[in-house]
């Protein structure tokens, strides 16, 4: 069994104060859903095997561009990260993987990790790269660029992280590498387009050569930051590019903070899911850029329109699709556990929603050329409560029915807060 970092009975006696009116709610919205020939047990059995990876990075507190402000109980090291994102799954039933970073999570054997990832029922998802800041010792800087360097050598430095990061990963049981690069430029003529997507290209080639065969590699993409006249791999048409060059092992990965305003999110990922270059998702959400805010905190309607599509692609039965789900933010104000926890419910929330779409009716609106009742259809689904939903599949699952109760309840924060000092304020940077 599974070591448990809360204690069974703080969750067991929150949920017995309100097992009583989940039942009945529950009961209420199965009595509606079934007027629409819904079966609620159906949807909720998919919501409870529906999961996210949490970030490694995630459980720690974040910063503006400006400064830092450290949080009570901070994880120290990795293994501090896995306690803690085992809480969130203790609680939700919906984070049993988490993503690394490196070298963030850099350990002298990785052996180790998995080992303690094990005892805590985790398991790890993606590798995440890091080029584009420099670690202590590195010996060339990626200042001007890291795989699309002019410099030979920084190149092959960044190609040798990224082959390290999948040698990490086979030990510890990962599938796939995620690259996301800073490079780019941030005046007219300080780089040449064509030569830095050139040498990039050639660089992601090396690396895809080192992958095993049944991983995949995912490439992101940001429109701007930390460059800002120009960006090597700025948007989802590059990245389809990326993709294609590189072969079938290599997808896009879409971050939903790295657009330009008013981008169709949801119709880049129809686009990516029909040539079949879906990897998967950062989930967060942005006000004005990359804000790395909890996911469907701003626009959760965008949210769900994300998954409607990824819902039609399950309900067409699309080819080659198995998109990778994971959470990327960052927080300044909150606990950093409750976010997540908070983004993982309502990461399944518009996956019930579109679970619960009349396909049938939408596709003959759709053909009709109805744009109201189209629509209409789709909001009918975005306004139901589908919390009951998301509670039974939590408790059926021996999650909380109010994670961030039961988490409060618990008083984690505070026990861990007296195991680990409190980190000193290094400065500005969102990690």
């Amino acid at each position: 069994m599974a070591e448990q970092k809360i204690r069974a009975g703080v969750i067991a006696a929150d949920n017995d104060k309100r097992l009583s009116a989940l039942n009945a709610d529950y009961e209420a919205l199965g009595a509606k859903l079934s007027r629409g020939g819904i079966d609620i047990d159906t949807i909720a059995g998919k919501v409870a095997e529906f999961f996210v990876a949490v970030p490694s990075w995630g459980v720690g507190t974040g910063g503006t561009r400006f400064a830092r402000f450290p949080g009570i109980g901070e994880p120290r090291n990795i293994f501090d990260k896995l306690d803690d994102c085992a809480v969130i799954h203790q609680l939700t039933r919906a984070t049993p993987s988490v993503s690394l970073h490196i070298p963030w999570d850099r350990v002298d054997d990785p052996r180790r990790l998995k080992s303690h990832a094990d005892a805590l029922g985790l398991s790890f998802d993606a590798m995440n790269s890091n080029t584009f800041s420099d670690a202590p010792g590195q010996e060339h800087s990626y200042k001007y660029g890291s795989l699309s360097h002019a410099s030979s050598a920084t190149r092959q430095q960044a190609i040798e992280h990224n082959i390290e990061c999948i040698e990490v990963g086979k030990l510890i049981g990962s599938k796939a590498l995620t690259v996301w690069i800073g490079d780019g430029s941030n005046f007219p003529g300080q780089t040449n387009f064509t030569r830095s997507f050139e040498r990039y290209l050639d660089s992601m080639k090396e690396i895809y050569k080192r992958l095993p065969g049944d991983w995949r590699i995912f490439t992101e993409h940001k429109m701007y930051e930390p460059a800002f006249y120009s960006t090597v791999v700025q948007d989802w048409g590059t990245n389809y590019l990326i993709a294609t060059e590189l072969g079938e092992k290599a997808y896009c990965l879409v971050d939903l903070g790295h657009h330009a305003p008013n981008v169709n999110i949801e119709m880049v990922v129809a686009r990516l899911i029909q040539f079949r270059k879906l990897g998967g998702f950062h989930f967060n959400d942005s006000k004005y850029g990359d804000d790395d805010l909890d996911t469907g905190s701003i626009e959760p309607y965008r949210l769900f329109l994300v998954f409607n599509e990824l819902v039609d692609a399950e309900y067409r039965k699309a080819r080659d699709f198995h998109p990778a789900h994971m959470i990327d933010q960052s927080h300044n104000v909150t606990d950093p556990i409750e976010s997540l926890i908070r983004s993982a419910n309502e990461i399944r929330r518009a996956y019930a929603q579109a679970l619960i779409v009349d396909r049938v009716a939408l596709e003959g609106y759709q053909e009709s050329n109805d744009a109201l009742m189209a629509s209409e259809t789709l909001k009918n689904a975005f306004r139901t409560d589908v919390e009951p939903i998301l509670a039974m599949a939590r408790f059926k699952s021996g999650g909380a029915i109010d994670p961030v109760a039961a988490y409060r309840a618990s008083g984690y924060r505070a026990t861990i807060g007296k195991e680990r000092p409190i980190v000193a304020s290094g400065g500005g940077g969102i990690i």
